[in-house]
């Protein structure tokens, strides 16, 4: 079960399952605990998982202060201090493997390892259009389940709006209590598309695996090739017929590659 945990004057949502060394999970635009559910259910035997809605999504609140990416990752860091974590694995997707680069670069010792899936440096032209489509579609869509058909059309294979996968989890989101609204939605949106860390990449100095995958048409496999590029020792990897997000449509796949990765860091660093 969930709880609140005040963390540096915010009540954040948090989740924590498990037992073992310490992973705090990022999630993305507009995504909460609930996103990574296969995470929480399928590594829990060997590690402590810690999950949490940034602000503005899901159960916590958004402050009246500007968003920033710097901002979330202060918010992650604050979270883990309240937790009494000294340090963790970090893994985050999309926005949120943005929030967890900055949350490596503004307070490294709290970070372990970082696993980055659907990076990027920078948003480029492509990314930055398909940003601002995201919001246009947000705020026009006749409704909710309309939005989400659209909206997961880059984010889902074409194999699980086939096999029905989609709309499952379609019917999840739809059924959640805690919408988030279109306005904290954009708000998000508009730090992630102002962020770039490509000049500081470089001072990340803990071992970081870079996850693209093959069918992603946003954060696409080069924009992840640049990340792993920067990050001194970083290692890259292509899961060539994934979308933006296969920790979800692959999850026994995805919780492996991650699983034998923090492991290996583990024995590097014991």
């Amino acid at each position: 079960m969930g709880r609140y945990v005040r963390a540096d004057g915010l009540d954040i949502w948090t989740e924590q399952v498990g037992t073992g060394p310490d992973v705090l999970l990022v999630g993305g635009l507009g995504d909460t605990v609930e996103s990574w559910h296969f995470q929480l259910d399928g590594l829990a035997d060997r590690y402590r998982l810690t999950a949490f809605d940034n602000r503005g999504a899901g159960r916590t609140a958004m402050p009246e202060d500007p968003v920033s990416i710097e901002t979330m990752a202060d918010d992650a860091a604050a979270l883990l201090r309240a937790l009494d974590i000294p340090s963790a694995h970090v893994a985050g997707f999309s926005g949120g493997s943005i929030i967890s680069q900055e949350l490596a670069l503004r307070h490294p010792r709290l970070v372990r390892s970082l696993v980055l899936q659907s990076t990027w440096p920078v948003p480029d032209a492509y990314l930055r259009r398909w940003g601002l489509f995201i919001r246009w579609l947000a705020e026009t869509a006749p409704a909710e389940r309309t939005f989400l058909e659209g909206f997961y059309l880059d984010i889902y294979t074409p194999r699980a709006h086939n096999d029905g996968t989609v709309d499952r989890f379609i019917e999840d989101v739809l059924a959640f209590p805690h919408k988030q609204t279109t306005e904290n939605l954009n708000r998000f949106l508009d730090a992630v598309l102002d962020h770039d860390t490509t000049n500081r990449l470089p001072d990340i100095d803990v071992p970081t695996l870079v996850l693209a995958g093959g069918r992603d048409s946003t954060s696409r496999p080069e924009l992840g090739r640049a990340v792993a590029d920067a990050i001194p020792g970083a290692r890259f990897a292509v899961m060539e017929e994934e979308a933006h997000q296969p920790f979800q449509e692959i999850p026994d796949e995805w919780n492996a590659r991650v699983d034998a990765f923090w492991r290996a860091t583990q024995t590097r660093t014991t």
